[in-house]
């Protein structure tokens, strides 16, 4: 049956025509608008209407609605369902063919998405941004989207990107990107702070000095060597001659905490991402801040393609604002 048989959409029963000459309604083919055909072709490619609409980065409603109307432009069923599964029809299936072969009479329009790049630090694209990105490309699988991970200082100055989210100094975004962009905006300060599994150690046995640190193996993230405000760890750990591991692997170093009873430095807000993480709090009278940054290539800063991916990072970073308390 068609999808609309009852009518969900429309809220109007079309009037199916008495048979008539194949030829004499797929020649209406001809005058069916690009747009239309081309949401025709890929429905009846994905055979789903949430993938179709995901494809066309339209909602699926829409999508459902200009097919209706498509039906009754036609006064044909061009969809059937078998059980949950969506088909053509009989007409759905020569119609298909027909627009097919006027394909190559005509070049149906492509819906060209703009290329999006996204440059993010490495930790806050793990911890923080995947999630929602993630959820973007499940809405909208035409995207053209490059995700870039800033992994050091060099990396971040010799990137080309249009949006991009970095870790600076609390009171300056420097070191920033090299190319021009809007005024950096200020997301969140983080403060770092030596972590640890608690499998690995109970409440009243957590080391509570640098000293009971002797005990316990350490593990380095190599981005942070060189990180001036996180001066009072990396010189911890260059004076180890024992009980040190120096990994390039951001996801590496967590496996080690988790998994290995190591400790390592890590931003505050580690456990509320991982419950089975906690921090280790006054082992340093001298505090470790840095500061979220955020700037927009001065190029498209007004593309509505890049504001909408501005919106998207300034609602996570909101949503979790507990975190950074």
């Amino acid at each position: 049956m068609s999808f609309l048989e009852p009518v969900p959409i429309s809220g109007i029963t079309p009037y199916i025509a008495p048979a008539e000459p194949r030829e004499a309604w797929l020649a209406l083919a001809a005058g069916i608008e690009p747009e239309l055909a081309q949401y025709f072709l890929v429905t009846a490619r994905c055979g789903c209407f949430m993938q179709a609409a995901r494809s066309l980065n339209i909602k699926s409603t829409l999508l459902r609605k200009q097919l209706a109307h498509l039906e009754e432009q036609l006064r044909r069923s061009l969809f059937s369902f078998q059980g949950s599964a969506l088909s053509l029809s009989r007409e759905g299936q020569q119609l298909k063919a027909q627009l097919i072969a006027l394909a190559h009479e005509r070049t149906l329009p492509v819906l060209e998405q703009p290329l999006l790049r996204l440059a993010v630090a490495e930790s806050i694209l793990h911890d923080i941004l995947g999630r929602d990105l993630i959820s973007l490309l499940r809405r909208n699988a035409s995207v053209r989207l490059e995700i870039i991970s800033i992994d050091s200082e060099l990396s971040l100055r010799a990137l080309s990107a249009d949006v991009v989210v970095w870790l600076g100094g609390v009171d300056s975004p420097k070191p920033g990107p090299s190319f021009v962009t809007s005024p950096p905006q200020p997301l969140v300060r983080l403060d770092y702070l030596p972590h640890i599994a608690k499998r690995y150690s109970r409440v009243a046995a957590r080391p509570d000095s640098l000293d009971d640190l002797a005990d316990y193996m350490l593990v380095q993230w190599q981005q942070d060597r060189q990180v001036e405000p996180l001066r009072p760890w990396n010189q911890l750990v260059e004076q180890r001659l024992a009980g040190v591991v120096q990994v390039h692997s951001y996801e590496l170093m967590l496996e080690m905490i988790r998994c290995s009873a190591c400790i390592g430095l890590l931003p505050h807000y580690m456990s509320r991402f991982d419950r089975g993480l906690t921090a280790l709090p006054g082992l340093f009278d001298e505090a470790m801040p840095r500061q979220v940054w955020m700037a927009v290539n001065t190029e498209v800063e007004h593309d509505a393609e890049v504001r909408m991916l501005v919106e998207l990072i300034l609602h996570t970073f909101n949503e979790r604002s507990e975190w950074f308390e």
